[in-house]
Formats: C-alpha cells, sequence, structure tokens
C-alpha cells in the first residue's frame, strides 16, 4: 500500500514537473511582436482631489466604461530593464458622474503603452490618454457641452496565457474645456482601474 502510494506520488510529481514549466513559460517576443493587436476592455473609479486648494470644491466622483482597440508597431526594442513594447491605440470611453452630480461625459480617448517585458508574465506599463467628448456636467469647476480629458498612469499585466492578460493599474486624470467655455478651472482626480486584454495578430 505504500508503495503503491509512492507511485502515485512520484507520479503526481512527474506530471506537474512536465506541466509547470511549460505553464510559467511565456515569449514576450512572441505576444509583443510588431503587428500585434491588442483589445482590452476596463473598469476605473476615480475621485476628484483639491490639487489647488480651494475652499471651493465639487467633490466629484465617477466610474468609467471603456473599450480600447490597439496595434504594436514596433515589436520589443530596448536593452535589460527597459526593455518593452509600444502600444497605441483608441478608447471610446464612458464616464457616469456619481453622488450629488447625476452627470456624463463620453468621448473618444487616444492612449499609448509601454510596456516593460523584463520580468515575465508580469508586464508593468506606463501610459498616457488624451481625449474629447460631450459632457452635461454643471460644477463650479467647468460648465460646458464639451471638455477634453488628459491622464498618465502606470499598472502591470498578469498574463493568464499567451494571448490573455488581466491588469490592475493608476491614473492620474484631468478635465477641462481647454478655456473653449467658462468657467474653466478645470479639476484632477485619482483612477483606479481594472481591465483585461487578448492579443492576437
Amino acid at each position: 500500500m505504500k508503495a503503491h502510494r509512492g507511485v502515485v506520488t512520484c507520479a503526481v510529481m512527474l506530471a506537474l514537473a512536465a506541466v509547470v514549466p511549460s505553464a510559467l513559460a511565456f515569449d514576450s517576443s512572441l505576444t509583443f511582436a510588431k503587428g500585434t493587436y491588442v483589445i482590452s476592455g476596463e473598469g476605473s473609479y476615480g475621485k476628484q482631489f483639491n490639487l489647488e486648494g480651494f475652499h471651493d470644491w465639487s467633490e466629484i466622483e465617477y466610474w468609467n466604461l471603456g473599450a480600447r482597440v490597439s496595434i504594436l508597431p514596433f515589436g520589443p526594442t530596448g536593452p535589460s530593464v527597459l526593455r518593452g513594447a509600444f502600444e497605441v491605440g483608441l478608447e471610446p470611453l464612458y464616464q457616469h458622474y456619481t453622488g450629488s452630480w447625476r452627470a456624463f461625459w463620453a468621448g473618444l480617448v487616444a492612449v499609448s503603452r509601454y510596456h516593460f517585458l523584463s520580468l515575465g508574465r508580469l508586464v508593468p506599463y506606463a501610459e498616457t490618454g488624451a481625449g474629447a467628448g460631450g459632457t452635461d456636467l454643471k460644477v463650479r469647476e467647468i460648465d460646458s457641452n464639451f471638455s477634453f480629458l488628459l491622464w498618465a498612469g502606470m499598472g502591470a499585466s498578469v498574463f493568464l496565457t499567451d494571448a490573455t492578460a488581466v491588469y490592475i493599474g493608476y491614473r492620474y486624470e484631468h478635465n477641462s474645456n481647454g478655456n473653449t467655455d467658462k468657467p474653466n478651472r478645470g479639476w484632477e482626480s485619482h483612477v483606479g482601474l481594472v481591465g483585461v486584454s487578448y492579443y492576437f495578430r
């Protein structure tokens, strides 16, 4: 009986030894090859912060839904820990304001990301975004039917397969109408996000 258990244990260990390396193996040069397309869906939550210390501010809160279509135009480049790949894409984004402000922002954002590829399946990234859209948010910081959205952020993806990744991140976001209307004090927010991406050629 003990010998049988020993055989079973060895068989399980050998099976795991065969499976685990293939599961952990990840060739970023293939996943992030030049010409690869990326489809991403994400959700986020944001809250205004009082950057300039105004005594009268709106304490805006909101959630976002976005769907991004991107391409990797160059493939992996750079040395050592800086080795990475650029992603550029467009993201239709819907921003819904909650709490005291029942309003929305909806528009199109151009997004760029740089993925750092030296850590295997864990892929940190840095990103920027710039977009324009319509809004019905009427607050002391901004009161117009149109505004610009700008952000910079960072985060990390974990690749569950060679083509599928989940990610979490942080964004510093700015919203204003670019002085196309008044008032235009503008406002800033901290944003946390989660998403999933699919890479294909």
